[in-house]
């Protein structure tokens, strides 16, 4: 039968745990805006938010061979980790997808390079070096010359093989 003693014990579990829940988690901290300035590096494909600096193919050769060509192999076909040149049209879900024919804008080269690599010290490179990696990488590809000078006005000039290869989901809400 009904009694008192439950009724009265879920109010007061409820007016009790009301007052934890008026406190907020206390998790992390404000961020400071030039903390968040220096995390917002985020580059569109059209080049908005790529930093001064540049780089050719001849400086980025190095800087591949002593930071990147052990995981990506000597010549960028692959090693402990993808491959970074080469690659035939891509044909069905399982096609080896790479730099060449997949990604459909260099500025999305030079922002992955910038934000995840070397995997061992991501973030360490400077944008000159970044800049000429990407240089080099899209000289390998064969989609730029090998004495071009890549920068935050020609990068995004490259016409990567597979731009218009994506169906723009939404295309009102570019």
């Amino acid at each position: 039968m009904f009694t008192r003693k439950p009724l009265i014990f879920a109010a007061l579990l409820a007016l009790g745990s009301s007052a934890a829940f008026a406190q907020g988690p206390n998790l992390g901290k404000p961020i400071d805006p030039a903390e968040l300035a220096a995390w917002d590096i985020s580059i569109l494909p059209d080049g908005t938010g790529l930093p001064a600096g540049s780089g050719t193919s001849a400086q980025g050769a190095p800087i591949y061979a002593q930071k990147c060509a052990m995981c990506h192999g000597p010549e960028g076909k692959g090693g402990a980790n993808a491959a970074v040149v080469g690659g035939a049209p891509i044909k069905d879900m399982e096609s080896v997808k790479t730099i060449a024919n997949f990604w459909p804008y260099a500025t999305t080269l030079f922002d992955y390079i910038r934000r995840a690599m070397p995997w061992q010290q991501p973030r360490s490179l400077t944008n000159d070096e970044v800049y000429a990696l990407t240089a080099y990488i899209l000289a390998l590809n064969k989609l730029t010359g090998e004495n071009d000078t890549m920068d935050a006005k020609t990068l995004p000039k490259v016409k990567m093989p597979n731009r218009d290869g994506f169906i723009i989901r939404f295309p009102d809400k570019i």
